[in-house]
């Protein structure tokens, strides 16, 4: 016997945040001759593209980008680990273990990346943080179920 309820959605809440987070403008470092895009891709240049512009990426972050795809995917393929529950709390772990690394591995590219850029933030860099809330709210949905397992399992 199974119980698979709210941590189910909310394992797709966590998985939709970060799956934003990974494709979406994380904010702008502004310098004194252009603007850059900052994404988990990397630093792009920003505006349209003439022939005195520079366009591309200035700098390539794929560790970032994987670390983030992975914090996004992980939660899915732990939405159909439900009948293992011991599994599905170990991925809950790892999960969150990912959102720390995607959250300092930001910061220090948002900060550190480029030198003498001022950072402005979208509001999209606060998904680390609800993902990380939510993942610890399906990690104890997921105990919970596990605990009612074992009583009912115990009453037998």
């Amino acid at each position: 016997m199974v119980i698979q309820r709210w941590q189910s959605l909310l394992l797709l809440l966590a998985a939709a945040c970060m799956g934003f987070f990974t494709f979406m403008s994380l904010g702008q470092v502004q310098l004194p001759d252009y603007t850059l895009n900052f994404t988990t891709f990397g630093f792009s240049y920003e505006g349209e593209s003439d022939q005195l512009a520079q366009t591309g990426y200035l700098m390539h972050t794929w560790g970032f980008f994987v670390v983030s795809l992975l914090s996004s995917i992980l939660p899915l393929i732990n939405i159909f680990t439900f009948k293992n529950l011991r599994l599905q709390k170990r991925v809950c772990i790892i999960e969150l273990l990912l959102l720390i690394a995607v959250i300092s591995t930001g910061a220090i590219y948002g900060y550190t990346g480029i030198e003498g850029g001022s950072v402005s933030w979208s509001s999209l860099i606060c998904a680390p943080f609800i993902a990380l809330v939510i993942i610890v709210m399906a990690y104890n949905r997921i105990n919970a179920d596990d605990k009612l397992l074992k009583s009912a399992d115990r009453l037998r």
